[in-house]
């Protein structure tokens, strides 16, 4: 996820030269359409901002991990914090995906969208005891503890239970993934895992503590990376660890390789799936560990738009703003992390002379942008534009900043679309806060 240092032209950037998962989203006499569907006929019923996912850009992009894993002892469970809508999580659940969680909201995301709880994976640097309890009583199958102290207190809630908790634990292999340093988190200054020079005193704890099950190691190295040799360092280094565990006495089954593998925003080269699982098969062969992968972003990233509408188009000396209803309350990639997202008119104007612009929002903040100096066809009021790769990253981190309502979510299957998570009214936001007994008296 770097930083934007290049201008190109939505008509000649190579990212849409391609064909693919391009497909998905692509112009039908000049109109941009999802699938079957025009994405103006959407505009007109839902209306503006909202986010579109393609299912068969979904199941495409799933069915790239069903194929590398074939002839692997491995399995694939989604990282939901890439999104998390309940129909994304069951369409990955047909199609035989577990869930990766991160909190107990997502633990019940999971279940309600149809995943076996033994299916679920429950990760993150952070668990209360409560959630600890809340895992194990859904019988998620594998907890990964990241610190000695999770360790002790998950111990004590599986005693509480009365059951042995299936563990495994991250390490931290502090290798550099060469990612944006917000969303990096395998090395040593990272919050995350155990680091590595410290694993054979925490599984040697693991290992006494009665109400846990050592199953396996695991580790996650961050997001939008773009090259094979990370993981490759970062798996000799752990396949290494478990070579020293088990002559520790330990019952190493599981290898839990995280998540983590790139898309493309503009113009990266990221590795293929089936080149990344072959490496990993390469790199873990006779080491006779079951396999856990946990993509995220490259599952649904291209599978998903985000579709606005033009406020207005305000001229000034240095550039021209083009000011759309799409927020960074929408979209926060693009000023939290300095993210290049293509953008497109949804109507294309193919011979038409570009004006460089910033596609802004109408957010009381000077970091509200989506774009800045880009070459785009010329934009009026009512024109919609398309924001590409918004499928992972964008609907879950959005907020309601300036009391805007979240965008809406819809889903395409073909010449079919529905709204997946509505738009809430402003009532409806208003009705969920409370005055406090003292006001409500004054009033009266």
């Amino acid at each position: 996820m770097a930083s934007d240092p290049s201008v190109r032209s939505a008509a000649t950037s190579p990212r849409f030269a391609r064909g693919g998962k391009d497909t998905f989203f692509s112009y039908k006499n000049d109109e941009m359409h999802a699938e079957g569907v025009p994405l103006v006929t959407i505009a007109a019923q839902v209306g503006t901002p909202f986010y579109c996912y393609s299912a068969g850009a979904l199941r495409a992009a799933w069915q790239e991990f069903a194929d590398g894993i074939k002839g692997m002892r491995a399995n694939v469970c989604y990282a939901m914090k890439a999104n998390s809508n309940l129909a994304v999580v069951r369409l990955f659940g047909e199609l035989g995906a577990g869930s990766d969680i991160v909190s107990v909201g997502e633990l019940q995301r999971a279940l309600a969208a149809g995943i076996p709880a033994g299916r679920i994976v429950y990760s993150g640097v952070g668990k209360k005891p409560s959630e600890l309890m809340a895992a194990l009583q859904a019988g998620v199958g594998q907890i990964n503890v990241e610190s000695t102290a999770e360790l002790e207190t998950l111990n004590a809630v599986a005693g509480q239970l009365g059951v042995r908790a299936d563990i495994t634990i991250r390490v931290n292999p502090d290798v550099d993934a060469g990612t944006h340093e917000k969303i990096t988190t395998g090395r040593k200054e990272n919050k995350f895992g155990i680091d590595i020079d410290l694993a054979r005193d925490a599984f040697a704890l693991a290992g006494r503590l009665p109400h846990l099950r050592v199953r396996g190691v695991a580790m996650h190295l961050g997001s939008q990376i773009d090259s094979l040799e990370p993981y490759r360092g970062a798996i000799g280094r752990v396949r290494e660890l478990i070579a020293q565990l088990r002559t520790d006495g330990h019952s190493i089954e599981r290898f839990d390789i995280g998540g983590g593998l790139g898309i493309v925003y503009s113009d990266e080269r990221p590795p293929s799936v089936a080149e990344f699982l072959h490496m990993v098969d390469k790199e873990t062969s006779g080491l006779g560990c079951e396999l856990t992968f946990e993509p995220g972003r490259r599952l649904v990233g291209e599978a998903g738009v985000l579709v606005g509408e033009v406020i207005l188009v305000k001229p000034g000396v240095p550039k021209t703003f083009v000011i759309v209803d799409a927020a960074m309350n929408d979209l926060i990639r693009p000023t939290l992390y300095e993210a290049w997202h293509e953008i497109q008119p949804v109507r294309q104007r193919p011979h038409a002379a570009t004006i460089r612009c910033d596609i802004v929002g109408p957010i009381c903040e000077s970091g509200d942008f989506l774009a800045q100096d880009r070459d785009l066809p010329p934009l009026a009021a009512g024109d919609l534009i398309v924001v590409r790769s918004a499928g992972a990253y964008g609907a879950v981190m959005a907020s309601t900043y300036n009391s805007r309502p979240l965008a809406p979510e819809v889903m395409v299957d073909g010449t079919r679309f529905a709204v997946v998570r509505p738009r809430p009214t402003i009532e409806e936001m208003l009705s969920a806060e409370r005055f406090p007994p003292w006001m409500e008296s004054a009033k009266s």
